[in-house]
């Protein structure tokens, strides 16, 4: 049975996924051009896994890379609001510019947790690189810090999409492209 079935519309294909995600690669390469400390790049497990593989491969220095995880969406489509810290990063960041890259920034509600942990743990910035914004669903305007941008990748509009590395259930993930969900696989 194909999974192909399922999606209502394609958004954004493979081959448009990885031109932005070369000149993402290429922007943050000329940003940190001049810094004599090598960046370490947080994924947010698991959305951000696919995103942060091809993302780096595109980076043109030394990096070091790590992961985290904050959970606030469970199975369901509706975030809880209240992100919580269920895997933390296993290197010492103190000190370190750190670009925490996400597969999609929604409410913010998760984002600001994990900046707020960033700093806690003394990054001395921290950059935000994520493929999918939906600004229209926010609700908590996080705020980076030492120096941190904010790297997009598209706006995304305000429906439930899945593939790329972004789930339903942990479904969909190993789609090569990002694409609209069929409301009858996610309404249940």
């Amino acid at each position: 049975m194909s999974i192909e079935r399922h999606i209502e519309k394609v958004l954004y294909s493979s081959e448009v996924i990885a031109d932005r995600v070369s000149q993402l690669g290429f922007e943050i390469t000329s940003d940190f051009s001049g810094d004599s400390e090598s960046p370490v790049f947080v994924g947010v497990a698991t959305g951000a896994c696919l995103f942060l593989a091809d993302l780096v491969r595109r980076i043109d220095r030394p990096i070091a890379i790590d992961f985290i995880r904050a959970e606030s969406y469970g199975s369901g489509t509706v975030s809880s609001g209240i992100p919580k810290i269920s895997f933390d990063l296993k290197l010492d960041i103190e000190n370190k510019h750190v670009v925490l890259v996400e597969d999609i920034v929604d409410t913010g509600n998760t984002l600001n947790c994990l900046i707020e942990h960033l700093k806690l743990k003394k990054a001395s910035s921290v950059s935000v690189c994520t493929l999918l914004d939906k600004p229209s669903r926010r609700k908590v305007h996080f705020k980076l810090f030492g120096n941190g941008k904010f790297y997009s990748g598209f706006e995304c509009p305000d429906d439930f999409v899945v593939g790329y590395g972004m789930d339903f259930a942990e479904q969909y993930r190993n789609l090569s492209y990002i694409g609209v969900l069929k409301p009858e696989y996610y309404m249940n």
